[in-house]
């Protein structure tokens, strides 16, 4: 029986001196950490003191309704920024020999990339609520409580957490820093051909299509409502749906090529 405890434990172990090891690299090379906080926060500036007047009065209000407006989707580009962190830490650890050293000591083997899953989604939930802070220091109003807060904050987790293990798999099947640096780019450009930062009827046919079915859509209306107090509707679902398919489908494949590398 004892025996039985002591190996069941030893993933659990493994996964949590996996994240310790990744944090720490966090904290000792803060560079991406702050990458993944000032982009988002360069975008938010921009929009809002550039352009947020004018649309601002496209949506009918002014400079603070537009903030309130692009919010949830900076918020969103700051998850799709952390895959590239992700995607570059995972490449560096395949490439310099580390995952080799690991794989001949007696630890749980998917630990590794769970560390790295856990330590991103640490990074990225800290980016957004240092970002949420600077929206509303710009004119960012919210009509939520707490509950509403939490529930974004959820929703927000969930899909990040898809995400990063596409981070994951997409930083296992590279074969180079670079290449793991460059391949997660369009996931920034998504909420721009989104509800991100116009209203998709304001879009051609062809591109609003596109706008409405792309994951990254569902995932912010549905924080924007959460935040303003609006009807979500369907949108919960989808993204939820999009979250499950993203993050099972990256997780066997980031599984997959771990290990037969």
């Amino acid at each position: 029986m004892t025996t039985t405890i002591v190996r069941a434990s030893h993933p659990l172990r493994d996964c949590a001196t996996m994240l310790r090891r990744q944090l720490r690299h966090l904290r000792r090379y803060p560079s991406m950490t702050l990458m993944l906080v000032g982009m988002p926060v360069i975008f938010l500036l921009l929009f809002v003191y550039v352009l947020g007047g004018t649309l601002g009065a496209g949506l009918g209000g002014d400079r603070g309704d537009y903030a309130s407006y692009v919010t949830p989707g900076i918020l969103l580009m700051t998850v799709g920024t952390a895959v590239s962190g992700t995607s570059v830490s995972v490449a560096m650890d395949m490439t310099e020999g580390i995952v080799a050293r690991f794989r001949t000591m007696a630890i749980f083997r998917p630990s590794v990339l769970t560390g790295h899953v856990l330590g991103s989604m640490a990074q990225t939930l800290l980016s957004v609520v240092v970002v949420a802070g600077v929206a509303v220091l710009v004119g960012f109003r919210p009509a939520a409580g707490v509950g509403g807060w939490l529930a974004a904050l959820a929703v927000i987790a969930v899909f990040a957490f898809a995400l990063i293990w596409l981070g994951v798999a997409l930083g296992v099947s590279t074969r180079s820093v670079e290449t793991a640096s460059n391949t997660p780019m369009p996931l920034m450009l998504l909420p721009f051909l989104g509800s991100g930062f116009v209203p998709t009827d304001s879009m051609p046919a062809a591109l609003r299509w596109f706008a409405e079915y792309q994951p990254f859509t569902p995932v912010i209306e549905t924080v924007r409502g959460l935040l303003m107090g609006t009807p979500v509707g369907g949108h919960a679902a989808a993204a939820l749906a999009w979250s499950a398919v993203i993050g099972a489908g990256s997780y066997a494949w980031a599984i997959r090529r771990y290990n037969h590398t």
